[in-house]
Formats: structure tokens, sequence, C-alpha cells
């Protein structure tokens, strides 16, 4: 099975099933001196896992990460970095019935046609449970962003649910009320709408879809090689790996169909120090506006990208639906039961930041503006404040 490697440089790549004994990842390409906060690694994965709230599936797994591989006395050694995941509740019974009869809408079926086999127990390797190594992985690239010298910011928030959408919010809006509900809406009006509506979702033995808004402060201008790892190109593969993503946009997006060339076109100006949102020196050109979601030509443009991923309803509803079972030639009415999310959104949020974060570390190393052997940027310099002493010589 191909597809289970994300990056260029910062090379993420990932294995496990939802109910096999672990999750793991392992890092290649992360320099070395990286002071590794490994309670901050745990801190995005409590962010993700299931059995938050009562809005996500209940399923008790602590997701506690194992680092193995690529540290030395917390910092990073610039060799691979291996991470583990038990999986600690896993209840493979509940999926027996499709073995053989795939559930509507799942990857049960295509798994099936493809590999002549599959792990059946929680969706196997298709579940969004595989998304829990992303998270680790971004919470590493995070921490490289945030110990170089550039200012890098990422931040998302649940935007709409159903029809309930929320009204613009700031970054710093974002930044300081995301975390405050279990929706993981900046719009806290808005958030207690969703709330609501995810609850009679719910109650109705149903799910529903809904959005995530991302915005990424801080990114240098000059970073994409277009055609074919253009930033957008590269962006839009990494939400679209995200399971149940079903549409992406940036900039003015799906809006920019309506628009004329005279509207959505941006003037130029030189910097007069008004910018501070964009990474530009004062009397360097700047567009006067930013409909393009810092991105002109496949290249960031040194003003704030943001955008937007789409997802379907979660497909394990207990409503009743009809498959059909390839082993008897029958056709059945079956209900998925057991303990599913009634919404993606809100457990994404932080998958949506993590591959944002991996996204653009990895044009950062790709273009050199980091080292990408040591984040200290000092080849050929070994006696350093991050080398391991000698026991000899520690009086």
């Amino acid at each position: 099975m191909n597809g289970n490697r994300f990056g260029r440089l910062f090379q993420v790549t990932t294995y496990g099933e939802s109910h096999g004994t672990a999750m793991g990842v392992t890092i290649s390409g992360c320099p070395a001196g990286v002071d590794l906060d490994t309670e901050a690694v745990q801190a995005e994965l409590d962010r993700r896992k299931p059995g938050q709230s009562m809005i996500t599936t209940s399923r008790g797994e602590p997701d506690d990460v194992t680092i193995n591989s690529g540290l030395q006395d917390g910092y990073t050694t610039g060799t691979p970095i291996g991470m583990v995941i038990e999986n600690k509740d896993a209840r493979s019974g509940k999926y027996e019935p499709f073995i053989t009869a795939p559930r509507p809408s799942h990857g049960d079926y295509t798994y099936s046609a493809k590999f002549g086999t599959r792990n059946w127990g929680g969706g196997g390797r298709s579940s969004a449970r595989e998304t829990v190594n992303w998270v680790a992985a971004g919470a590493v690239a995070k921490q490289v962003l945030e110990q170089s010298e550039y200012d890098v910011q990422v931040k998302a928030h649940v935007n709409q649910v159903g029809d309930i959408e929320a009204p613009p919010v700031s970054f710093e809006e974002m930044l300081e009320h995301t975390e405050n509900n279990e929706v993981r809406c900046a719009h806290p009006e808005t958030a207690e709408e969703m709330r609501d509506a995810i609850d009679e979702y719910q109650q109705e033995g149903d799910s529903i879809g809904g959005s995530v808004y991302f915005e990424c402060r801080g990114v240098p201008r000059g970073l994409g090689a277009p055609r074919f790892d253009s930033f957008p190109s590269r962006l839009g593969r990494a939400m679209f790996a995200i399971p149940a993503t079903t549409a992406f946009q940036f900039g003015k997006g799906r809006d920019a169909r309506t628009m004329r060339g005279s509207e959505r076109n941006e003037d130029w100006e030189f910097d007069d120090g008004d910018h501070p949102e964009t990474v530009s020196e004062e009397g360097d050109p700047v567009p006067v506006g930013n409909d393009h979601g810092g991105l002109q030509g496949g290249i960031t443009t040194g003003e704030p990208i943001y955008g937007e991923a789409t997802w379907h309803a979660p497909t394990s509803i207990p409503k009743e639906q009809t498959t059909a079972d390839w082993e008897t030639g029958e056709r059945k009415d079956v209900q998925v039961v057991g303990r599913h999310d009634p919404v993606l959104m809100p457990r994404a949020v932080p998958v949506v930041e993590a591959m944002l974060n991996l996204t653009i570390l990895d044009f950062m190393l790709l273009d050199g503006r980091l080292n990408p052997d040591r984040l200290d940027d000092q080849p050929g310099e070994y006696d350093t404040d991050y080398h391991p002493r000698s026991p000899d010589n520690i009086e």
C-alpha cells in the first residue's frame, strides 16, 4: 500500500489501523537542535482525542504518545523521530456484520476491492483515527517553526455546522475563543447555536457536515514551486488527505467565480509601515488587498494565508440503512451501532492546524529558509549547547 508518506524534506510516514495494536509515525528530516517539549506534543493530541465531550465519540483512548527515537537529552538529533500511540479501547465485535456487507458510504468495499482483503475492525486504515499520527507530527513541526527566527502562527476554527454559519472573526478572536467551547467555534454566540443543532442531530440518530476556516500568519513570501509543487497545490493535497474532506478553497475561493477581473485584481503599493500583518520591509511592493489568500502565481506573498475546508457528515450513523452482502447475495437492512462522532469539524481543527504546520515547514526547508540539518544553522560546529556532555568532564 502506497500513499503513507507526506512531505518532501520534512517527511512523515505513518502506520496503524483503528483497532490494531497501535498507531505510529516516523519523522525524517527534522533538524537537530530543537528543544522538543513532549508535553506540548501530548497537549496537541489531547485536543484531537476521542471522548473529550458529549459531541465526540465515547471511545476511551488516552492517546498517550511515546517517543522512541530521535531525541538526546530532550533535543532532536537530526535522526528519525519515532512516535507510538497505543490503541487501548478497541471493540471490534460490532463491526463483524460488515465484514462482507459494506457500510454505506464507508471505505469498506473499496478497500476490499483494491486489496482483496482488509482490516475490518473500526474501519482499519481508512478510519480517521489514523490522523492521530498527523497531529503528533504536526506538533513537532509547530515547535520547529516556533524555535526558528520566523514568527509563523497557525490557527483554525469551526465556521459552519449544517446551515449555521459564523460571521467572520479576526485572527486574534480565533486565538482567544476557539478552545473555549466544545464546538471550537471562535464566535461564542454561534458556537451555542451549533451545539444545540448538533444535539438535535444526535438525538435523531443522524449526523451533519460543515467547514473549518484557517489562517496562517508570518509565512514569508517566495515559498512554492510552480507548477506541481505550488503552495496551493500542496496545501490542497494536505487538506484533501483528511478523511471526509469534500472541498477546499483559499482566498475568495468559490466566490471568485462571480467576480470580475477588475474586482479580484489587486493593485500594488509600497509598504509604508501600514501592513503589520504582512511579512515585508518598509518600501517593499505589497498588494493593496488580500482576496488571493496570501498566494499569487502559486507562491506565497507574505500576506496571511487563509481558506476553508469542508467536511461531509459522518457516515457512521445509527439510522437504519441498506447494504448488500456479497457472501450471501442478500440485501440487508443494517444499523451501524457503536461509538461515533455526530460531527467531525471540532476534532478536525487540530488536524487542519497540524497539516498546515507540516506543509509550511516542508516549504521552509525546501526553500532554504531553515537549515535541514540543524536549527542553529552552524554547519561544522560540534561543541554546541545541546550536544551531550561527557560524564568524565562534569565535576
